[in-house]
């Protein structure tokens, strides 16, 4: 296995369709482009795996040298949803890279952010949780902050004290059409992160 890319959210039906689980979206997005199923429950979470071709409109000048698929070879990774509640998402992230012999940097966290516009997208390799619990948890899990994480906006036009009511809630219809192509873009990224590296992710997403 070469990449692992998880969202975090929260399990269950009453939190399928909440901005919380922007992550969990991301991450249904993207098994459905690569006919991958979440069919296997491993270190508290539901994964599917995919081998990837080689991407055939990537910048070989703009490829990260450490990519697995810069010399032309597919690229093996598996996709994750932790079923522990967002809180306690660390400890099956930690425990899904030592199942697949991986380190941080071949790590991706997918998830919902309240400080950047509804529909844009933040990659980044390495920083603070910026107050997110599921972030935090994963920081601790795995005594590091150097991993890459995609940061997804789902607006923040919350009243004061509003934010756990906010981020519980799903998107209104006047928000449909931005939260969407938020979303698809950030399996976009997701996919670029596993073809192709982060800096190669980076350069092509990082500019909405």
């Amino acid at each position: 296995m070469s990449r692992l890319i998880v969202g975090l959210g929260n399990p269950g039906p009453d939190y399928v369709d909440t901005r919380h689980n922007a992550g969990f979206m991301v991450l249904d997005r993207l098994a459905d482009r690569l006919g991958v199923g979440f069919e296997t429950e491993a270190a508290r979470a539901l994964c599917g795996e995919a081998v990837l071709p080689p991407d055939p409109d990537a910048d070989p000048a703009r490829l990260d040298a450490e990519a697995d698929g810069a010399d032309g070879s597919p690229t093996a990774v598996a996709l994750a949803k932790p079923l522990a509640f967002m809180n306690r998402s660390g400890p099956p992230v930690a425990a899904l890279l030592d199942r697949y012999g991986l380190g941080p940097d071949a790590l991706l966290v997918v998830y919902d952010d309240l400080a950047i516009p509804l529909g844009t997208l933040r990659l980044r390799g390495k920083g603070s949780a910026g107050g997110h619990n599921g972030v935090q948890s994963v920081i601790e899990a795995l005594g590091s902050t150097e991993f890459p994480r995609l940061r997804v906006g789902v607006g923040n036009s919350f009243p004061p004290g509003g934010q756990v009511d906010f981020v519980l809630s799903p998107f209104d219809d006047a928000e449909r059409e931005a939260a969407d192509a938020g979303l698809d873009e950030a399996a976009d990224a997701a996919l670029t992160f596993a073809r192709d590296g982060l800096t190669a992710a980076m350069n092509r997403h990082n500019r909405r």
